[in-house]
């Protein structure tokens, strides 16, 4: 009897080592996996995204670059350099407007840089606007080589505002953002004083969690516990608090007219998260979706509904 409870505590005992050693060895992953996520790789580097390596190591995404400029759309601009978030130095291309009717500050989404907004800043030009075009700190021209996924770029965003209301104060100013720049507007709107006249916002996530879900999800892994472990771990190394950025919370302190445009067919980011978006912003939102879109810069994918639906939110200024 007393060797059958010894071989049985033995098992236990393999058995909780096991369990340690799992998952010790997921929370490795999972720091690999974070940093990958929010740490560019040197530009004109190898991107990584699939092999052993990516399983082990995450995606290795280089430094995104802008690949066009304005005058690829027939804009004349101006580069301008802007402080940024922890120090950092922004690049914004200025495309002016003869007596423009106010400002349309544009910022790019998660691995992307201000060359992906050219097409939108096209039609704001068009519109009578002038367009600034801005890259996050860590993209394009932008120093640095990291991303908070919206945290730290809310500080860009309040930066860039703040100097184009010294250049002109009396201006109407349009905050357009998709994806991680939508959140990143919400975000300064909410929680760094940024008081715009209208938001315009493509695919904003409604939680961190859910869009790291989503991302898990759409490459066939368990989202538990994969998530927790990819927010605390990124949270961790870029000293933010990864689990409470929730931008359907920051819609709820948003008191503005915010037009929030969606793909229907778009895997990033769900139709129910940019719903919960609007409903946080109740009569302040306004929602459309485009049938057939995936996560994509909408503009591009379907230019006369957007033009039409931007045009209305655009509407008194």
């Amino acid at each position: 009897m007393i060797l059958k409870w010894q071989a049985v505590a033995r098992w236990k005992w393999a058995g909780f080592l096991l369990l340690l050693l799992g998952f010790a060895a997921l929370n490795i992953l999972a720091l690999f996996h974070a940093r990958s996520l929010t740490r560019f790789a040197p530009a004109g580097s190898a991107a990584r995204t699939n092999g052993l390596a990516t399983v082990l190591f995450g995606a290795r995404i280089p430094k995104p670059l802008n690949h066009r400029t304005p005058t690829d759309e027939g804009l004349s601009f101006e580069t301008v350099l802007l402080p940024g978030a922890g120090g950092a130095q922004l690049e914004v291309w200025r495309i002016p407007s003869e007596n423009p009717k106010g400002r349309v500050l544009c910022f790019h989404g998660h691995a992307a840089a201000k060359d992906q907004l050219l097409s939108a800043a096209r039609e704001f030009h068009e519109m009578g606007f002038e367009a600034w075009l801005v890259d996050f700190h860590g993209s394009g021209g932008s120093t640095g080589n990291t991303t908070t996924i919206g945290w730290d770029e809310a500080q860009d965003v309040a930066s860039v505002f703040r100097s184009a209301h010294e250049r002109l104060p009396a201006s109407r100013v349009v905050l357009y953002g998709g994806s991680m720049g939508a959140v990143a507007i919400l975000r300064a709107v909410a929680e760094l004083g940024v008081l715009p006249d209208r938001l315009i916002l493509e695919c904003p996530f409604d939680r961190l969690s859910h869009t790291v879900a989503n991302r898990i999800r759409n490459h066939g892994a368990p989202a538990f516990p994969l998530t927790q472990l990819l927010l605390f771990w990124g949270g961790a190394q870029n000293g933010f608090d990864a689990f409470a950025h929730n931008p359907e919370t920051y819609a709820r302190q948003v008191h503005v007219p915010t037009l929030i445009l969606q793909g229907d067919r778009d895997r990033t980011i769900s139709m129910d998260e940019s719903l919960s978006i609007l409903k946080g912003l109740g009569t302040n939102g306004v929602w459309h979706a485009f049938p057939g879109v995936g996560h994509v810069p909408l503009v591009e994918a379907k230019p006369e509904d957007w033009r039409a639906q931007v045009s209305v939110m655009m509407r008194g200024l």
